[in-house]
Formats: structure tokens, C-alpha cells, sequence
């Protein structure tokens, strides 16, 4: 296969790759740190990264996928069940971090190998892999369900260098571009496109470690062309640009801004676009198909509209039955299924939950209500069930929340749901029915019983009592009756 960093060979060697605050690596030295992790991990098949937002992280990653073995992301919020399931079902030979991090109980049983930035070794065969091929894992990332644990995704070397390079060509993104966000490294967004991208193009990232519009005005006004963000971080932008000329003169010099993961709400397009006359635009895509499409650098970028689906993609809108949606209207509504080279291979070790998530011929359910344009551009209304909810940039599965509040002996039923937030897009909504109505839990006692034993961006920020909740007669909870 092609490499997946050609420009760990072939950019001069003095171009900065990496800047993670005061700390950089040219791409001499990311090759040469990458190449002695590589040479450490041995014959793991499956390595464990502690994705702080850190440089270790990328060397670390980077490294992995030099030495052909498949990288699994931990979110370092996590709490101890979580990591426990994720290091049972994905079973990794070592776990890697940076020299002093404090790693939980549940990774105690794991190997442990420092990165260290600094160190040096020879990349190891060609960069795209020690003998690695198109199909061999690269990344399993694991997603929240809307029931039961988090499932991981496998995603093959194939559909990193697809997605990339058809970004690539919707972006004009090339080797000049300096990229610049403050997203997480757990996940698709903040590590594939926002790391791994810039790495393939041969040209630069800057993150900011957190995120903040001083960073980003900084770095846009100190050559950096591209900015990458979820919907909460581009609405904290919208209420700072008032009062901030100078982070609206960054703005306005972007080549290009864009927002992911969840729906960026048009008041925030629009007091953005007036503030820096620049529009931010959107993509469309889930860990297991990482992107489905993108509005192009040269297109029209239209407030709720997600773009055309990227070259190579496959996108078709379905019936209830399976029957292809008849009209590109902007009105008809269907289920998004997609196929196409940029699709995960299987959830680990879940044959079932992935025969269930492809149709007979092959096209993944995505669970993604959309309309299309008469363009042909594709502009998502909503889940096709009740229990995923995108708050702050996230995909959050109900389910996993609940089984949370039900292990508090307070709780004796409970119901998650979202309701819209303008910070966060959606605000996660705990309907609870105490086990003592004279003594209920109260909502902060409840929101760190969820944050300690998932992560805290899964915490209820609203907290509902209730005398029963409503459910069918097949004792469902039916959480359309609790929302309206």
C-alpha cells in the first residue's frame, strides 16, 4: 500500500510537524521519536495509547502505526469501568504514556512503555507500515452505545489514508497549511483528522492543549490557516467576537474553519460569518465510517447542510423498509447508509452487532435521520432512535448513563435524554425515580456518581424527579412521553 506519512521521509526534515504549547518536533525528529517507539513495542498486535492531548500521544501513535500494529485510544477521563472494558475486550500487549502520567488501576495488569519525545531509532521498513496492508487495523476506537458497553471499532490502515486524502481534495489541503485545535486524541476527530492529517499532508499542527479563543487567536494570527472544532467551541467564539477585534481579524485570515461532530446551530454560522465575514463549514462522519461527506473550500457553505459526499463515498437515503428515498427535495427524510473504502471492518469481537450493522449488501446503517438537497448536499434533522445525544462535540450513548445512576443505591429507576443547550449543543437530562422519595439523591451527588465511573463529560447536567416513568406495555421506557 502507499504510505500512510510519506512525509516522514520525504518533507525537509527541519519543517515543524508537531506543537503542542511550548514543545515541538521537526519531522526529523517525529520520524526518529516514532521509529524508537516502533522498534519497542515489539510483536503487539494491539497497543494501548493514554491519549492526553500531549506530544507523547502523537509519537506515540505514530509509532504504533510505523511498526504495523493497531493503536487503541483511551480517553484519560474515563473512569475505572470503562477502562476495564475497553482493556478486557480490546486486550492490547502494553499500554504507552508519557513519562509521569498517573495511570488508573484498571491498566495495573498492562506492560508500560514511557514515549519519550527526545529518544531516537530508525523508522522502521517503509513508513506506511512494517509490513502492514490496506486491510490490517490501524486504530480500534471505541464508541458509546446506546445499550450496554462501548464497542471497538477497527479501523483498517485503507480507511485512514481514504478519508484523508479525500478531505485533502475537498480542502485543498496540502503541506502549507498549518492546522490548529484543541480537540481531545481519543477520538476520530481530534486524532485522525486533526493530527494524522496534517502528518500525511506534510504539513504542521499546533494544539493548544485547551482550548480557548486567546489560543486561537494567537495561532491564526501567527501564520496557522486552518481551524478544526465541535459546535461549543465554535459558539464560545460567537460570544467572545464582540468584544474581541483581534480574534475576529484571526478569523476572518483563516483559509479555513472548520466545525464537526454535531450540528453547529445557524445563529452561531451566522454571528461568525457577520463578525469575520469568513462561514465556518461542516462534515458529516461517525468513528465507524470516519468522513461520509464535506461542503468543499470551493462551495457554498450553507447553515445545516453537511456538503456532497466525499470521492469514493457512497450515500443513499432509505425508507423504514429499506426503499430508497425518491426525491432530493430538502424535505423527504430517510435513513443515511453508506459504503465505501472509508468503512471500519467489524466491531471488536462482536460479530453479531456488526452483521446487524450492514445491510445485506453492504451498506452500514448509519442511524442518521437526513434530508437532501436538490444539489445533492445532505443536511442531517436527527437520530433515527432517542438515545444518542451530542453534547459538547460528543456522541454519548443513554444507555451507558443509566446503568451508571442505577448503580447509586439512591436510584431505583432511571431515563437519560438530551435537550437542546446553546453552549453544548444538547444537555444530557436525568429523569430519576428515587428509591426513597422522602430522600432523593441530589443532581451533583448524581452527576460525579456518573463522571467517576464514565467520564465527566457524561455526567447529567439536569437531574428530573419523577413518580414512575412512562413505559409501553412491553414495560419500554418511552422517552418521547418523558421529553415533550
Amino acid at each position: 500500500m502507499s504510505s500512510l506519512f510519506p512525509a516522514l521521509t520525504g518533507a525537509p526534515g527541519d519543517r515543524v510537524a508537531l506543537r503542542f504549547g511550548e514543545r515541538s518536533l521537526t519531522y526529523a525528529e517525529l520520524a526518529a521519536a516514532a521509529g524508537a517507539v516502533g522498534g519497542r513495542i515489539g510483536g503487539a498486535r494491539r497497543v494501548a495509547v493514554w491519549a492526553t492531548p500531549s506530544v507523547e500521544t502523537a509519537v506515540a501513535v505514530v509509532g504504533v502505526l510505523l511498526a504495523g500494529a493497531a493503536a487503541v485510544p483511551l480517553n484519560p477521563k474515563s473512569g475505572e469501568k470503562e477502562l476495564g472494558h475497553i482493556v478486557s475486550d480490546s486486550a492490547p500487549g502494553l499500554v504507552l504514556a508519557a513519562a509521569g502520567d498517573r495511570l488508573p488501576g484498571a491498566l495495573a495488569g498492562l506492560e508500560r512503555l514511557d514515549v519519550d519525545p527526545a529518544a531516537r531509532g530508525p523508522v522502521p521498513g517503509a513508513p506506511d507500515g512494517s509490513g502492514a496492508g490496506d486491510e490490517d487495523p490501524a486504530l480500534v476506537v471505541y464508541t458509546s452505545g446506546t445499550t450496554g458497553p462501548p464497542k471497538g471499532a477497527v479501523l483498517p490502515r485503507r480507511a485512514l489514508a481514504h478519508t484523508l486524502d479525500a478531505l485533502a481534495d475537498a480542502w485543498q489541503w496540502t503541506g502549507s497549511d498549518v492546522l490548529v485545535h484543541g480537540l481531545p486524541l481519543f477520538h476520530v476527530h481530534g486524532l485522525v483528522l486533526g493530527v494524522l492529517g496534517p502528518l500525511r499532508r506534510g504539513g504542521s499542527v499546533r494544539h493548544l492543549g485547551r482550548f480557548s479563543p486567546e489560543g486561537v487567536a494567537r495561532e491564526l494570527g501567527d501564520g496557522a490557516t486552518m481551524l478544526f472544532g465541535v459546535p461549543t467551541m465554535y459558539h464560545r467564539l460567537a460570544e467572545a467576537l464582540p468584544g474581541d477585534p483581534a480574534l475576529a481579524g484571526a478569523l476572518g485570515r483563516a483559509r479555513l474553519l472548520v466545525s464537526g461532530s454535531a450540528a453547529l446551530p445557524v445563529h452561531d454560522h451566522e454571528r461568525i460569518a457577520a463578525a469575520t465575514g469568513r462561514r465556518v463549514i461542516e462534515r458529516y462522519g461517525m468513528t465507524e465510517t470516519l468522513m461520509n461527506t464535506a461542503v468543499r473550500a470551493d462551495g457554498e457553505a450553507r447553515p445545516g447542510t453537511v456538503g456532497l459526499p466525499l470521492p469514493g463515498v457512497e450515500l443513499r437515503l432509505v425508507e423504514e423498509d429499506g426503499s430508497p428515498v425518491a426525491a432530493y427535495d430538502g424535505e423527504s427524510v430517510g435513513e443515511i447508509q453508506v459504503r465505501g473504502p472509508n468503512l471500519f471492518t467489524e466491531y471488536l469481537n462482536r460479530p453479531e452487532a456488526t452483521a446487524a450493522a450492514f445491510t445485506a449488501d453492504g451498506w452500514f446503517r448509519t442511524g442518521d435521520m437526513a434530508v437532501r438537497e436538490p444539489d445533492g448536499s445532505v443536511r442531517i434533522v436527527g437520530r433515527k432512535a432517542t438515545d444518542l445525544i451530542k453534547s459538547g462535540g460528543y456522541k454519548i450513548g443513554a444507555g451507558e448513563i443509566e446503568n451508571a445512576l442505577l448503580e447509586h443505591p439512591g436510584v431505583k429507576e432511571a431515563a437519560v435524554t438530551g435537550e437542546p443547550d446553546a453552549d453544548l449543543g444538547e444537555r444530557i437530562v436525568a429523569w430519576i425515580v428515587p428509591a426513597d422519595p422522602q430522600d432523593p439523591p441530589g443532581a451533583d451527588a448524581l452527576a460525579d456518581h456518573v463522571a467517576a465511573r464514565l467520564a465527566p463529560h457524561k455526567r447529567p447536567r439536569t437531574v428530573r424527579y419523577l413518580d414512575a416513568l412512562p413505559r409501553n406495555d412491553m414495560g419500554k421506557i418511552m422517552k418521547r412521553a418523558l421529553t415533550a
